[in-house]
């Protein structure tokens, strides 16, 4: 037998998917958790994907009109209240400040003091405050669409949490649009659902389902809410982002009112909207392998990381000077490029190029200085695609390269979707298929089958969650899967 391969991660997903996807942000240096329950602290290379990936979304929203804005952070619960069906719905996760001051005590330890007359609510959504200033800011027709946006932090206090998906505070976008009529709104909601299977088909490579949610898993107070579902490779579901129809429930509620094209007082139909950080850990978990991270080219930090090969009686400044200029050349083309000049092995730069994901890792020792050459490595195919070009071939060509390597990637998860969605008829089906620890995926099974006495029960005992009603079956189909 030969030897078995070295892996970068232990354990491997088959082992342990849980334990891989927290070793693989361990070992991609991305984020770690924090001395705060439940919550994490994202380190720089975690960060800089999600500052690209902020900054390719919050340009597609400006597309559509949307301006950016910011809200506090504490909410007075009395707007909370306001809207019953939605602080229900948020409840439980609410994080309270009941105090604005501290004192020592007894003991000599500070102690909260100063009672608020009215708790704050750290901000779980902002459909209220933001609501509150729409009442004032809407006065008239012509004054919708109100198109706003947020990029923030919010707080659910999550009792199980895992870094990037479910953390207690973790930041997000989240737009709040009001309109003139209800045929606006919903086409809004439509619209941004649209948005977001976009950005995370055509940048994140990550194919996702758009549907609707079912009743039971619509957001506290809309109408509709709308979603894109992504599968994992433990063949789990992951809410990948969510646009809701809120109807006129939040603008009778908080007054958002306006003088119609008739003279009449009118309630504004209003849709919120949002993706997370959660999209990082999607991306983790549809695209690594055993040896990390895979970043998808159009949000990675590093597109492309040069490893310098030094060895003994070569010439450090002329290796400089040929590197130096190779990365200048990239930049002007607008590739982001990272150069690894740490004292540190060569095979250990190597290593952690891979765990990182870097999409494509260029090697350049003396061999290549001379013959004006570079050879590099596709991250996601590894070294069966060890290349050597000349420098000037690899400039023409390393935007295709970058191109082909996100189509291939979103086509194997694609592929590995669609293979793990089985269509059934009966609730035995759908027991038996989960009751096998094996079968993993989505079942589709027609919408008929949630009117049955024993279908809530059904999912309860296997652990699973309507997912959606997927617009591709118009609505007549719903998906069932465990999700994260």
């Amino acid at each position: 037998m030969g030897k078995k391969p070295r892996n970068a991660i232990t354990p491997i997903r088959t082992d342990d998917f849980p334990e891989w996807y927290q070793q693989v942000i361990k070992a991609a240096d991305m984020a770690e958790t924090s001395p705060v329950r439940g919550c994490m602290i994202i380190k720089p290379y975690g960060f800089a994907l999600w500052e690209n990936m902020q900054r390719i979304f919050d340009d597609r929203i400006k597309e559509e009109g949307v301006q950016n804005t910011y809200f506090p952070l504490l909410i007075p619960l009395s707007f909370i209240s306001r809207e019953a069906e939605h602080v229900d719905g948020f409840a439980k996760e609410c994080a309270v400040v009941t105090h604005h001051r501290l004192e020592s005590g007894e003991d000599g330890n500070l102690v909260p003091a100063g009672k608020l007359e009215e708790p704050y609510v750290i901000r779980p959504t902002s459909e209220t405050i933001i609501g509150d200033a729409m009442s004032r800011w809407i006065q008239s027709h012509r004054d919708l669409p109100m198109k706003l946006n947020q990029w923030c932090n919010v707080m659910r206090w999550e009792m199980r949490t895992r870094l990037f998906l479910r953390t207690s505070e973790f930041l997000w976008q989240e737009g709040h649009n009001a309109f003139e009529t209800a045929k606006e709104a919903q086409e809004d909601s439509l619209k941004m659902l649209e948005a977001y299977r976009e950005f995370s088909e055509d940048y994140l490579a990550m194919p996702v389902i758009t549907g609707e949610k079912t009743a039971d898993e619509r957001f506290p107070g809309a109408v509709a809410t709308y979603t894109i579902e992504a599968m994992m490779q433990d063949g789990k579901a992951l809410q990948a982002g969510t646009s809701h129809d809120l109807g006129q429930n939040f603008s009778k509620s908080l007054s958002i009112k306006f003088q119609g094209r008739d003279g009449e007082e009118e309630f504004a139909h209003t849709t919120s909207w949002g993706i997370s950080t959660r999209l990082i850990g999607g991306m983790i978990m549809v695209h690594g392998d055993d040896d990390g991270m895979i970043m998808p080219p159009r949000v990675a930090p590093h597109q492309v990381v040069i490893i310098p090969i030094l060895r003994e009686g070569q010439d450090e400044a002329v290796l400089s000077k040929y590197i130096e200029g190779l990365r200048a050349k990239l930049k002007n083309i607008g590739v982001r490029v990272h150069i690894d000049n740490r004292e540190e092995r060569t095979p250990n730069k190597m290593w952690d190029a891979i765990k990182k994901g870097v999409p494509l890792r260029v090697e350049i020792g003396g061999r290549e200085v001379e013959e004006e050459t570079l050879t590099y490595v596709r991250r996601d195919i590894g070294k069966d695609s060890k290349t050597t070009c000349s420098v000037d071939d690899f400039l023409s060509s390393v935007s295709g390269v970058l191109d082909s390597m996100h189509d291939d990637m979103l086509a194997r998860a694609k592929s590995f979707r669609d293979d793990n969605i089985k269509d059934v008829d009966s609730l035995s089906e759908i027991a038996d298929y989960f009751s096998n620890n094996a079968n993993i995926g989505f079942l589709r099974v027609d919408t008929s089958i949630m009117d049955l006495p024993n279908f809530d029960d059904t999912l309860k005992s296997h652990s699973l969650t309507t997912r959606c009603m997927p617009f591709a079956d118009d609505g007549d189909k719903v998906l069932i899967g465990k999700a994260y």
